[in-house]
């Protein structure tokens, strides 16, 4: 399905970022798994079948060493990644009134500005090297929705869906796809720590009565980077149990 294309996902050393890169790794692609912690990065490569495979350490809201990593990866392969996975993103989450300007920005920088970083520079490359590429960037359900305590993240999320749109206009000329993915609530380590009784509440709020995993994610994400969905660009894709 995937077989001789290169895929760099970021945030790939746990929840999302990590199923994500098992499941294309079983398609038959070769996986850069970058995470601002080498060690889990590397953790994750320990679990991919097949081979040709490499770990780095990115930070993502740097464009220097967004622009290193990818360095690396040319060296490595002698061709850009055709897949990439836009999963890194972090939470600061507070109340409006009590949300600091620091927190706000780092959200902001490494969920919003992170994305546009590492898909400016691999368009850049794909296109110098004239070969079609698809970018899956991680929104949310939040994004739409909005929640409390979460206006950093929520509108890092949203904007993140139309920098999506935006970037599939400007790159179908070149046959480079770009589309969103919005989870609604995964089982991550960003949820374990929620009260059970909170998450009861979720469950009701959620059609499926259920939190998704994040291979269920996953999957979605791998037939948007396949070629079976080659006639698939700008838009955005639920994988939220129902909710809306």
């Amino acid at each position: 399905m995937l077989a001789g294309k290169i895929a760099f996902v970021t945030g790939a050393g746990g929840g999302i970022g990590k199923a994500t890169c098992q499941l294309l790794a079983e398609a038959g692609a070769k996986v850069v798994a970058s995470d601002c912690n080498v060690t889990s990065a590397k953790q994750t490569i320990s679990l991919l079948k097949g081979d040709d495979h490499m770990a780095l350490r990115t930070d993502v809201s740097n464009g220097k060493d967004v622009s290193s990593t990818f360095n690396n990866i040319m060296e490595n392969y002698y061709t850009p990644p055709s897949i990439v996975v836009n999963a890194a993103g972090i939470i600061k989450d507070n109340f409006l009134l009590n949300l600091t300007e620091e927190d706000f920005d780092k959200v902001i920088d490494v969920n919003l500005k992170g994305t546009f970083l590492v898909t400016q520079k691999a368009c850049k490359l794909l296109v110098d090297a004239g070969k079609p590429g698809s970018i899956i960037n991680i929104s949310s359900i939040v994004g739409k929705k909005g929640n409390r305590g979460q206006c950093n993240y929520a509108s890092s999320k949203a904007a993140v869906e139309t920098f999506s749109k935006c970037v599939a206009m400007e790159m179908a000329r070149y046959g480079i796809r770009c589309n969103t993915v919005l989870p609604g609530f995964i089982s991550t380590s960003m949820t374990e720590a929620i009260p059970d009784k909170v998450k009861d509440m979720f469950h009701s709020l959620i059609p499926l009565r259920k939190f998704g995993t994040p291979e269920e994610v996953g999957e979605v994400i791998k037939f948007l980077a396949s070629d079976a969905s080659s006639y698939v660009t700008g838009t955005s894709v639920f994988v939220s149990g129902g909710l809306e």
